[in-house]
């Protein structure tokens, strides 16, 4: 009797089972679309075997759990699932060009504004960034209207759309877009940033630093839910593949045009004479002003080229095709040898020899021929501009330039030619070729730079150094960091030696120690994860994320949001790589049975009453889930909404803070108009200390010293406000006060020779005073405190001079100190004099 049907036409035993999973899987073979969504038909999940039972709307989900092409599910008031969006509302080319241009602007953005490495910088591109998506995310909003079905439901559609519509509109909007393939990257920034919020809010080294870490991690993880949403769509890699494209020669060429004297580019070329820096006096750091960061940003750009050229040239091509996929190899080239960074061409080195392992065997002389002749003529042109400093005349620059360009199409034109002609003795002649120009750019290359290569070994001590004291400072607090501009703000208190260095050049340490091994670890698990991707689906743009990784390591481009942003570009266009690729195998395929799957989508689409009404708590249990699903998704609409909005509203404050703390600086000191800007600065972010410090000024005594005091639960790491407090105490005669701020600022600055000497000065100041308001035993002790101040300044002055270290932050007895000190001896030993009262200039 197992093979009976019910009196409602219901399958049972085998017969049943295999009529529901031929239902079943007609539907999932219809499921499958190239926007990755799953689509059912209605008329193919009835009842029975032939298809002609009709739903019972009461007990279905009425047409429910129809999905369209786009992924967006469309509720009633109620919230059923009723009614199907209408997909031209949602979807088209209107959007995905909406989005490409957004992004692309992003990026662009980012090239022009010195890589994103200033928070000044940063703030407008982040209003662009948060601004556009909030505005789309309420156009997407806006446009979708559901279809009228009857004249009952179009009265009822007469009425206001309420607020939980409205809700209920943007809930299966995100529904939508989380299930867009690559959009769980977004956690990655997402996660670093509140860290660093939880920094602010908890209190860290710098409250201003965690914030400004804050919205550059929150731009981040906006420019990579918006590159996530465009790979998913149609034609997305073709807008990803156009972006790259122009970023990269944007970079290269700027900075080629800067050197040769067409395009003004102020601070594009760093000039200065140390052999250790530079070999030609001059170094290209084009539109990011540094050139170890340019050196490494053009090397993803070129070795992304060299890729391209030589699945190009691995086959016969017209001219015309194989000129476009090598006209940017030669300036790319040359940019990255003008750059002079060691580092960068080390880590873009390294990553070649990726790219030739990488290639298939028959592909991998295909790749030297790409690399030959560009290479080669990039390595005679950079001696011609170096010799002028890379200040040469424009019209020969230009020439110069012209001719090395033109060389090198012209060569690998004639490389091709000769490698796929049918006699042997032109592929060993192209061989040949290859071989002398790779021989020849080297010998160039080398011979030019050998001054370079030899004499930098002080700047590699100078960071192993950093290295050292920043692990020492890491292991304070190992796990959660110190918060934002970490070593910004106290390598000059832990500093062993007198070294120049705002960052500490290492990637991964200055990481650890703002975030500590949280962010380590998620950092690692984005880049391993992006790195998986990208070699399943894009190997091609393998040797360029490892050029970010491997000189992110050496330097400090990971301190520029550029770089984080060509990161997050290459890993959704390897995705949207993939996604391509799975829409084309997906269009010729016919989906294999899979019973289980088949299974599990039938009883997913079967109406309720189809399944056994024995089990109540089945719908009860389906009802909640359906329940917990929408909350997670509507506070997911909620968070969106304020992440957005807040980050347009902070940003702005500190935009405001920006423009009138410049217009502040531009006024005459002490002036009203000075005042009112300060106070406007101020009102809008209260946690920068240059801002404190110059409305300090402006206050009465008591008034600034609360206003500083107040600065230092903010920013408790800044010696100069110590040295505020401390000339404050110093001007009314608080010798003891003073002494113990500016023992302070000494503390976290001492290899200041400035701020040591201002020390000096104040105390001379603070005892004098004393002593001239008749309290000669506290003036003499403030004296004795400032000539122990003296004796440590001299004797570490006589330690940095002994010990043969790099003193790159020319540490030294400043003249006027040995006065102050010669003062405050007499001030602390001697009776009061007229002659103690004159000042020692």
């Amino acid at each position: 009797m197992k093979n009976q049907t019910t009196d409602k036409g219901k399958p049972r035993g085998r017969q049943g089972r295999a009529a529901n999973e031929e239902v079943a899987q007609h539907a999932f073979d219809r499921s499958h679309h190239t926007d990755c969504t799953e689509y059912v038909d209605k008329r193919y999940l009835c009842n029975g075997e032939s298809g002609d039972s009709t739903y019972n709307r009461e007990d279905t989900y009425k047409k429910d759990d129809t999905y369209n092409p786009n992924g967006v599910i469309q509720t009633d008031a109620s919230g059923s699932f009723s009614q199907v969006l209408r997909p031209e509302h949602y979807s088209g080319s209107g959007w995905t060009v909406g989005l490409g241009i957004v992004v692309i602007v992003l990026l662009l953005a980012g090239c022009l504004s010195r890589g994103l490495y200033y928070s000044a910088d940063l703030y407008p591109v982040l209003l662009i960034a948060a601004g556009s998506s909030l505005i789309m995310f309420v156009l997407s909003l806006a446009v979708i209207r559901p279809e009228k079905e009857n004249e009952k439901e179009e009265a009822r559609k007469q009425v206001a759309i309420s607020l939980i519509q409205w809700l209920g509109n943007i809930e299966r909007m995100v529904g939508s877009i989380i299930r867009f393939s690559g959009i769980g990257s977004v956690l990655w920034p997402l996660a670093i940033m509140s860290c660093y919020a939880l920094h602010a809010w908890a209190g860290s080294v710098s409250t201003q630093g965690s914030m400004d870490e804050m919205l550059r991690w929150s731009l981040l993880a906006m420019f990579t839910l918006l590159t996530a949403i465009l790979a998913a769509r149609t034609d997305g890699a073709r807008w990803l593949a156009w972006g790259w494209q122009k970023a990269g020669g944007l970079l290269v060429l700027s900075g080629i045009l800067a050197v040769c004297g067409v395009l003004p580019l102020p601070f594009g070329v760093m000039r200065i004479a140390d052999p250790e820096i530079s070999s030609a006096g001059a170094r290209l750091g084009g539109l990011l002003q540094y050139p170890n960061a340019y050196g490494a940003v053009v090397g993803m750009y070129a070795l992304e080229r060299l890729t391209a050229a030589a699945r190009v040239m691995a086959r016969p091509v017209p001219a015309g095709r194989l000129i476009a996929a090598v006209l940017p190899l030669m300036p790319a080239q040359a940019a990255l040898l003008l750059s002079e960074s060691r580092g960068a061409w080390l880590a873009t080195g390294c990553a070649a020899a990726c790219a030739f392992a990488l290639q298939r065997r028959g592909a991998r002389l295909p790749l030297l021929l790409a690399t030959a002749a560009p290479l080669a003529c990039a390595a005679w042109l950079y001696p011609q501009l170096a010799a002028a400093q890379l200040a040469p005349a424009p019209v020969p620059g230009l020439l110069a330039l012209a001719g090395a360009w033109a060389a090198a199409l012209l060569g690998t034109l004639l490389l091709c030619r000769l490698w796929h002609s049918a006699a042997a003795k032109a592929r060993a002649a192209a061989m040949t070729a290859t071989v002398l120009a790779g021989v020849a750019a080297a010998l160039m290359a080398v011979a030019s730079t050998a001054d370079r290569l030899t004499a930098g070994v002080g700047t590699g001590v100078s960071r192993l150094q950093m290295w050292r004291d920043a692990l020492q400072l890491w292991t304070e607090a190992a796990w959660l960091g110190h918060g934002g501009d970490t070593w910004r703000n106290m390598f000059r208190a832990i500093q062993s030696s007198p070294y120049v260095g705002g960052e500490v050049h290492n990637g991964l340490l200055d990481l650890a120690l703002d975030t500590g091994m949280i962010g380590i670890m998620l950092v690692a698990g984005w880049f391993l994860l992006t790195l998986r991707s990208i070699f399943y689906s894009a190997p091609q743009l393998m040797p360029s994320v490892l050029v970010f990784g491997l000189h992110g390591v050496m330097d400090f481009d990971w301190s520029f949001t550029l770089f984080w942003m060509l990161f997050i570009w290459l890993g959704a266009w390897a995705g949207a790589l993939k996604t391509e690729a799975e829409g084309v195998k997906r269009s010729g395929r016919t989906v294999d049975y899979n019973p289980s799957r088949s299974r599990a989508l039938f009883f997913r689409y079967l109406p309720t009453q189809s399944r056994p009404s024995s089990v109540p708590m089945r719908s009860f249990f389906r009802n909640l889930q359906r329940s917990i699903i929408w909350v997670i998704r509507a506070s997911t609409v909620l968070i969106i909404i304020f992440w957005f909005g807040g980050t347009v509203w902070l940003t702005s404050r500190y935009v405001v803070a920006e423009v009138q703390y410049r217009q502040a600086m531009s006024e005459p000191d002490s002036t009203p108009a000075q005042k009112v800007h300060l106070m406007a600065a101020f009102q809008s972010n209260p946690n920068r200390p240059d801002i404190v410090i110059s409305l300090a000024r402006t206050f009465p005594r008591q008034a600034a010293k609360s206003l500083l005091l107040n600065s230092l639960s903010h920013s408790p790491m800044h010696p100069q406000i110590y040295i505020e407090l401390g000339r404050l105490a110093a001007q009314f005669g608080e010798g003891q006060q003073a002494g113990e701020y500016l023992e302070q600022a000494i503390r976290l600055n001492r290899y200041d020779s400035i701020g040591q000497s201002a020390a000096l000065y104040w105390m001379e100041q603070a005892a004098r005073r004393e002593w001239e308001a008749g309290y000669t035993d506290r003036a003499r002790q403030t004296a004795a405190a400032g000539v122990q101040m003296y004796e440590r300044y001299q004797l570490l002055v006589e330690e940095v001079e002994a010990g043969n270290v790099r003193n790159d932050r020319r540490f030294v007895l400043e003249k006027y100190a040995s006065g102050y000190g010669e003062n405050l001896r007499r001030l602390a030993s001697a009776p009061f004099t007229p002659e103690l009262t004159r000042r020692n200039h």
